[in-house]
């Protein structure tokens, strides 16, 4: 299993940067940043500091999506922080919520998305496109960046089955991850695929603690974020289409200011349970961590991408460096 860190950029840029060079030094191997412009720092300034400030790290978005900005000006950076990093980018795309949401806006659909994603590696290939109905080309561009599809749907699961070299899930719940993960087999077999040559990647906070009541106020804001696509499903699909242990912790959700997107002790995750919680999180002492890796891994994860934005991450970095991944990692290769 690989690791990576997604940082919230509501931090000063100094620690932005010091987190990445840390985080590698740790034994990360991937650096990811939340694009949502209107809450918090654009994120391809600090993508462009964070490939200046690492050596081999892999950076991308967690994740971007098709609407926000033109998908010329999403390729063009892309390409370029391609150029800067040395080949390291690495495409997290998804729908949109909070970016969209904030503004007003609504996701685009899965349909669109998969088509930005085809146009998006064409591009950053220098292949000419036809965007709006005019040839368009970024003839400087050479290597297209890995496509990681961030989702929960069946749609777009398929979807991400079928054109992804990656798949994105928001939480650390090997059950739910299994189900999702059956769509996107079927989808990558529609297309002739392995789904073996899929990455799956887990992304959620963690705390390392014995105190379980501190270590949960620490991450309850992740579920509530998770809510917010939940609550799109239940739009979309009829209830036997969806698994209980994902629908039903939201049934006394009340609405969700995104002004408090991402925070901890937010009045947004007043309705999430220690039980939902205990679920999407890695919570306990390192022993529990690893348990819970190894479980991840057995469902098929090839990365887990901590959602470091709970405070004191600089000492989760540390703790995990010395605690946790010597000996998950010793354990799985021996």
């Amino acid at each position: 299993m690989h690791f990576g860190v997604t940082l919230k950029p509501d931090i000063s840029v100094d620690r932005i940067v010091g987190l990445a060079r840390q985080a590698e030094k740790a034994g990360f191997e991937y650096g990811w940043i939340f694009d949502s412009h209107v809450l918090w720092k654009e994120p391809y300034p600090l993508l462009t500091l964070m490939a200046e400030n690492t050596k081999n790290m892999r950076l991308g978005t967690c994740v971007t999506n098709p609407a926000t900005r033109d998908l010329t000006v999403t390729a063009s950076l892309f390409a370029t922080l391609n150029l800067i990093s040395g080949g390291r980018m690495e495409l997290g795309i998804g729908r949109g919520d909070s970016s969209r949401r904030v503004m007003g806006k609504k996701p685009v659909s899965w349909s669109q998305l998969e088509s930005a994603i085809k146009e998006f590696r064409d591009l950053t290939a220098g292949r000419e496109v036809l965007h709006d109905g005019q040839p368009t080309r970024l003839t400087w561009a050479e290597k297209p960046p890995r496509v990681w599809v961030a989702g929960y749907g069946p749609k777009v699961l398929h979807m991400a089955g079928r054109v992804a070299d990656g798949i994105i899930l928001q939480f650390a719940d090997p059950a739910l991850i299994d189900w999702c993960m059956s769509f996107v087999k079927e989808g990558a077999r529609a297309a002739g695929r392995d789904p073996k040559e899929i990455e799956v990647m887990a992304a959620a906070p963690v705390w390392v603690s014995d105190d379980l009541n501190i270590a949960r106020e620490r991450v309850r804001w992740f579920p509530a974020l998770v809510s917010n696509h939940v609550m799109d499903l239940i739009r979309q699909y009829k209830p036997e289409d969806l698994p209980p242990a994902l629908t039903s912790y939201v049934q006394d959700r009340g609405n969700y200011d995104y002004q408090h997107h991402c925070e901890v002790e937010s009045d947004n995750a007043n309705f999430v349970s220690d039980e939902v919680v205990d679920r999407f999180c890695l919570l306990g002492n390192a022993a529990v961590h690893q348990k819970k890796l190894r479980d991840l891994a057995a469902v098929g994860v090839t990365q887990f991408n901590i959602y470091l934005m709970c405070g004191d991450e600089e000492q989760t970095l540390e703790i995990y460096e010395r605690d946790v991944l010597p000996a998950f990692l010793k354990e799985t290769k021996s």
